[in-house]
């Protein structure tokens, strides 16, 4: 015998929201986007994160650079000539390490080695990542719009990409900013501005190449995706699709590149400093003093710290970039 139907009109009424009960009773779920996940990897990545500080710290560095010399150094083109031996012209002790130079100072002029270090890093990262800015914007336009259109378009740019892939940067870099030096007057700037803008312009211009390539590939893979054939059957326009649609999901690419490069470029500054057309002296940069020392072999400290600083800088960029590529890439299994 079956039961009764229920008539009575009542109705039962669903939760709007689904909940889990357990220990702590009902709780309801909650949905999280893309980047609360993404965050949630980059959390469990303790490498990433170690690196992700160091970064911080270093920016910190150098936009404090005048305050932390003015509590723990001296100024960094101030000569000590009281800490150099008048026979051997070498720091007094080997290295002239003390409570009052951490780092030591140079050999024969005496400067606060700590104090040209901090400064360095101003440079350095200054340049580093405006070039990567610089590099980073042309090369999503040119992938993105050879990418999406295809056709003539895309052979045009993809030459162009193979061309700048293959020029040789570094032996155009020193003769591009070796003559452009010259012309301070014509240019209407001069001194360390010329020499900053000339090498952020070499570096950002001749390295969009790479990360071109890598938005074309991803370009071309979205424009085929079912959002944006539906944004076309919808009456959307190129440029709506770009902006709206493709743009946003190229975020993860974009950034995960960004903070590979920008290591790459503060070699490559420290690379042309260190050849003699970066920042002239008596400009603090690592480059630049690391070139000096080679002339001091034997007093390994002047070499040693600014080593270590462009060491240092490069490893924390590279474990941040890494474990933000493994936190944004959808198939990752950490």
């Amino acid at each position: 015998m079956t039961a009764p139907l229920d008539v009575s009109g009542e109705e039962t009424k669903a939760t709007p929201e689904a909940v889990v009960t357990g220990l702590g009773g009902p709780k309801a779920i909650q949905g999280r986007s893309l980047g609360q996940i993404a965050w949630m990897r980059l959390k469990k990545d303790k490498i990433a994160l170690t690196g992700a500080g160091v970064v911080i710290f270093l920016v910190l560095v150098a936009i404090f650079a005048p305050l932390i010399v003015g509590w723990f150094g001296h100024p960094p083109n101030e000569f000590h000539e009281e800490m150099i031996d008048t026979m051997t012209m070498r720091p007094k002790g080997g290295t002239g390490i003390s409570g009052e130079f951490l780092f030591g100072v140079e050999p024969q002029k005496g400067r606060d080695l700590f104090s040209r270090v901090v400064y360095g890093a101003r440079i350095s990262l200054l340049i580093a990542f405006f070039a990567t800015m610089l590099s980073v914007l042309i090369g999503t336009v040119m992938g993105v719009v050879a990418g999406y259109f295809g056709g003539w378009v895309d052979a045009v740019i993809s030459r162009l990409m193979d061309i700048f892939l293959a020029f040789p940067i570094l032996v155009f870099a020193l003769a591009l900013v070796g003559v452009l030096g010259q012309f301070e007057t014509q240019l209407g700037v001069q001194g360390d501005t010329l020499r900053i803008l000339l090498l952020i312009f070499v570096i950002g211009f001749f390295n969009w190449g790479y990360i071109a390539r890598i938005i074309r590939g991803q370009t071309l893979s979205l424009r085929e995706r079912e959002f944006v054939d539906a944004a076309r059957s919808l009456g959307a326009r190129g440029p709506y699709i770009l902006f709206k649609e493709i743009l946003p999901n190229l975020i993860a690419p974009i950034l995960i590149y960004s903070t590979l490069l920008v290591p790459a470029n503060v070699l490559f500054e420290a690379a042309l400093s260190f050849l003699g057309v970066g920042i002239q002296p008596p400009t603090a940069t690592w480059g630049a003093m690391l070139s000096a020392a080679t002339k001091y072999y034997t007093v390994p400290h002047f070499m040693i710290f600014p080593g270590m600083a462009i060491f240092i800088t490069v490893l924390a960029f590279n474990l941040f970039g890494d474990g933000l590529r493994d936190a944004l890439d959808p198939k990752s299994n950490r």
